[in-house]
């Protein structure tokens, strides 16, 4: 199984390549959410990772692909600037997860 990335700058593009990952640089929704459902017609890939400025801008069609239980698994990660997650994001999500407080 292979990674894709989608990306909204050329640097975190750059540097997933460096790693062997291949991907794309987009900047529109319709794009983005097209290019979403071509990757997922290719076996191949495991996991899309997208950045979180992309996941940002289609929230709706991130929460579909993940009650879909089906591949690709979402992944969204930082860009070149950092996490744009508060510090305590993990705790917050497995809190509505599971209605545990934790920690």
């Amino acid at each position: 199984m292979r990674f894709f990335l989608i990306s909204d700058n050329i640097d975190t593009y750059t540097g997933m390549r460096l790693a062997g990952i291949n991907g794309v640089v987009l900047h529109k929704k319709d794009e983005i959410i097209s290019k979403i459902y071509e990757i997922r017609k290719d076996k191949d890939v495991g996991v899309l990772l997208i950045t979180e400025k992309i996941s940002e801008m289609i929230p709706e069609e991130l929460d579909k692909l993940r009650k879909s239980r089906t591949l690709p698994i979402v992944t969204v990660i930082p860009d070149r600037h950092g996490s744009r997650r508060s510090k305590d994001f993990l705790t917050k999500y497995v809190q509505e997860a599971i209605g545990v407080k934790v920690g």
